[in-house]
């Protein structure tokens, strides 16, 4: 028979043994214990599930985990070292567009006043408002400006993001691959070259490709120049060289701060402004005027602007027989110096 003495048990007035009540405290603490320890085992479980899934979709996402302070703080710092490597390495393989242009890029108060000094051939200038009223700086920008060189104002945070991040102290430039002359030196050399010279104008060609085809075209046919206006134009690029194959070294480049200016210029020195237009009234195949003759080509999409078409003398068109209705730029370009050449 059980010894109920021994244990915790207390009789009642029926005879029964019973547990105290503070045995029976005791073991309902230890359930509660029990059932809370399991919830809470439930509850990590739950919890660790969760965490890892998170760490999952971090590991491409890198969205922040609903975690505590602190882990948020470690998982941001993780965010930026993160995007800062995938950034590097996207530098690295050249995956951005405009990587392939650093190499002909000079950033630097000192490196870009040495090489405006030097007088090297320079395509485009970015620059800070603070820089570009500089003493230092001032007087050699309006100079470079007055012949033909795009200077544009942008603010540090846009200036860092065309350097991809270099120590750019608030002014950078791109060279050019060939060196221009001014318009008066352009009409003398191409009078001297010939009676009848032909120099190639061009209004809002923006495409570096349709760009260095038409100069490679131009010299190619004997012309004896060409003029690319400071604003709505590509810039002579590393593409544009590699287009025009080795065109840029045989054809004067002349760049102009404003094109209907240089038109006017030219009209004095008894040239004839010739606009290619899709609407013009005259074919060129019918054109037999022979003179100095300034050639405008305009964009595939706009054309020859308003206001230049004001300063033509007279505006062709190339005739087209099938159900295409126009030519891209450089291909029209073609066409018409090779009429206009054998006149």
């Amino acid at each position: 028979m059980k010894d109920f003495s021994k244990t915790k048990y207390s009789k009642t007035n029926n005879g029964v043994y019973k547990k105290s009540s503070k045995q029976q405290n005791k073991n309902s603490k230890s359930n509660t214990k029990r059932e809370f320890n399991k919830e809470k085992n439930i509850t990590y479980d739950e919890n660790n599930l969760k965490r890892s899934r998170d760490l999952k979709n971090n590991a491409t996402n890198y969205s922040n985990p609903k975690y505590n302070q602190k882990n948020n703080k470690q998982n941001k710092n993780l965010y930026k070292t993160k995007n800062n490597i995938v950034g590097h390495n996207l530098k690295r393989n050249n995956v951005f567009s405009n990587e392939k242009t650093l190499d002909d890029w000079i950033w630097g108060k000192h490196s870009v006043l040495a090489a405006l000094k030097s007088e090297r051939p320079i395509n485009r200038i970015w620059c800070t408002s603070e820089i570009s009223s500089s003493e230092k700086f001032f007087l050699l920008l309006n100079n470079i400006k007055s012949k033909g060189v795009l200077i544009e104002e942008v603010s540090w945070s846009r200036l860092s993001q065309l350097t991809f991040g270099a120590v750019h102290q608030g002014i950078a430039l791109q060279l050019a691959c060939s060196k221009t002359v001014s318009l008066p030196d352009l009409i003398n050399l191409s009078k001297r070259k010939s009676t009848n010279p032909i120099i190639v104008a061009l209004d809002g060609i923006t495409d570096p490709h349709n760009l260095g085809a038409i100069i490679r075209s131009a010299e190619a046919l004997g012309c004896n120049g060409v003029i690319i206006p400071q604003r709505r134009s590509a810039g002579l690029t590393g593409t544009v060289a590699k287009v025009a194959a080795g065109a840029l070294e045989h054809i004067p480049l002349c760049r102009v701060v404003n094109l209907n200016r240089a038109l006017d210029e030219l009209k004095k020195n008894n040239y004839l402004a010739i606009g290619l237009s899709g609407e013009g009234q005259l074919s060129i195949s019918k054109y037999t005027e022979k003179s100095p003759l300034v050639v405008i080509i305009g964009s595939e999409g706009k054309g020859i602007s308003l206001l230049t078409q004001k300063k033509c003398d007279f505006l062709l068109k190339i005739p087209l027989k099938g159900k295409t209705s126009s030519l891209n730029a450089s291909v029209a370009a073609g066409i018409s110096l090779c009429y206009l050449t054998n006149i």
